[in-house]
């Protein structure tokens, strides 16, 4: 990693999707993982949203285009060399967001389907699902003395709209927010069965510990695409800290276990990245490969990647953007949501290039060639920041090429204030909403992989 930044870039907020998910009475014992129930798997059926709704709010405008110079998210990362072994070809890439815009630089993309309105999945009213996609799948382009790309500029882009907070429910006009974990998990399977190679998962439900957030179907879906349709799912670890997002961090890694997951000490849990056996969820580090503050950790981290200073496509133009509206002053981009998009594209690339590799493979190779902590995995960023070069040039599955990452000390996160434990509504944005920081990858496959029956065709 660099060390440090040549402009001070802040933080966007983005948005604060609010999703509708079952939340049951406290529940006894320590967290266990999730167990996949297949009797729960969404039906197949043509995207459209679950009920009426309605646009209550004016779509996503930037204000601001990309500078040039500086250091930004993806500084580090060698794309010339990368692109010399893959640039993603034959790779469809879904982006489960709130809809991927149509840009002049996305010359790849497919609809793939809206859950929100009446659209194809190409609509993007919040602005998040462009970003992400750029950072996946973006055509190489110099702006201002800048050069960017996305990194498997080759693959194609499926946009599928799953969620948005500039719509709300036509049957109650006070709600905020459209998408949900049964939207989320019908939009999973829908990615599968269109033929994704890999998914992008950027939106995270933060729940307390002691409540029980009802994602079954969307469990059975993620396992479906895995195991069934061979699909690599990438999430994001979500966000900690401000409103919308989870509302308090999960302890760090305790001394005297070194590299050992924590189940008993968990206090959130968040979804779909508790899914480990299925999910390579992603956390964030700085431009210094320093966890970020905001990143939620917990047993199920498996790999880190930058997400701070974020450069990607302008939804609202045929540019770039590093900053976002709807602050007083320009705040830039950061997140989780940002670093898990980092390395789907890597798994795009490594997809291409070995296309004998299974879903499970390709996670484990993004794993094993990651530069790991000090302990092997930590909860913060699980085995450590990704290697894109390693991971596209190593010799097989298991085979790392990578250096030790050493993990610095970071402060806590700041606690936001608790939601109310009565409420059944469950925020959808811990990686896609307020913050301002940077983001990492992590990975921990193999520790937690537990194995299932396998879904059969229909």
């Amino acid at each position: 990693m660099t060390s440090g930044s040549t402009i001070a870039l802040r933080v966007l907020a983005v948005i604060a999707v609010t999703w509708t998910a079952g939340v049951t009475s406290p529940s006894a014992g320590a967290v266990a993982p999730p167990i996949v129930d297949d009797a729960l798997l969404p039906a197949p059926q043509s995207p459209a949203p679950r009920e009426a709704t309605e646009q209550s709010d004016r779509c996503h405008s930037t204000t601001k285009s990309a500078d040039a110079g500086g250091d930004s998210q993806l500084s580090d990362i060698d794309l010339q060399s990368i692109w010399r072994l893959s640039r993603g070809r034959g790779q469809t890439v879904a982006v489960i967001d709130t809809g991927v815009a149509r840009h002049r630089l996305l010359p790849h993309l497919v609809p793939g389907g809206d859950y929100v309105s009446a659209g194809d999945g190409t609509q993007d009213c919040d602005g998040h699902g462009t970003v992400v996609a750029g950072i996946i799948g973006a055509a190489e382009v110099d702006v201002a003395g800048r050069s960017f790309g996305g990194l498997a500029p080759d693959a194609a882009i499926m946009g599928i709209r799953q969620s948005s907070n500039a719509f709300r429910r036509t049957s109650d006009r006070a709600s905020s927010g459209v998408g949900d974990v049964e939207t989320l998990a019908m939009a999973v399977r829908t990615a599968a069965d269109a033929g994704a190679t890999v998914i992008n998962i950027s939106s995270v439900a933060c729940l307390p510990a002691s409540d029980e957030i009802g994602d079954g179907a969307l469990g059975a879906a993620l396992a479906y695409a895995v195991d069934v349709r061979n699909v690599v799912v990438v999430a994001a670890a979500g966000n900690v800290g401000g409103p919308g997002q989870c509302h308090e961090q999960n302890p760090p890694p305790d001394p005297a276990r070194p590299g050992v997951p924590d189940w008993d000490a968990v206090k959130v849990v968040a979804s779909p990245s508790w899914y480990d056996d299925y999910v390579l969820t992603v956390a964030s580090v700085d431009l210094d490969g320093r966890p970020s503050t905001f990143s939620l950790a917990g047993p199920w981290v498996d790999v880190a990647a930058p997400g701070e200073a974020v450069v990607s496509l302008d939804p609202d133009g045929e540019g770039l953007i590093d900053t976002a509206s709807g602050s007083d002053e320009p705040l830039s981009i950061s997140g989780t949501s940002y670093a898990a998009p980092v390395v789907t594209g890597i798994a795009a690339l490594v997809r291409s290039r070995e296309p004998q590799l299974t879903a499970r493979q390709v996670m484990q190779r993004i794993e094993d060639t990651a530069r790991h902590p000090a302990a092997g995995w930590d909860s913060r960023v699980g085995r450590g920041v990704v290697d894109a070069l390693a991971a596209i040039s190593a010799d097989g599955p298991g085979k790392s090429r990578s250096t030790p990452l050493v993990t610095p000390p970071v402060p806590a996160a700041p606690d936001a204030r608790r939601s109310d434990p009565m409420s059944r509504r469950v925020a959808f944005g811990g990686a896609a909403i307020c913050v301002a920081v940077v983001a990492a990858v992590s990975a921990s496959a193999g520790r937690l992989r537990r194995r299932r029956q396998p879904v059969p065709h229909d």
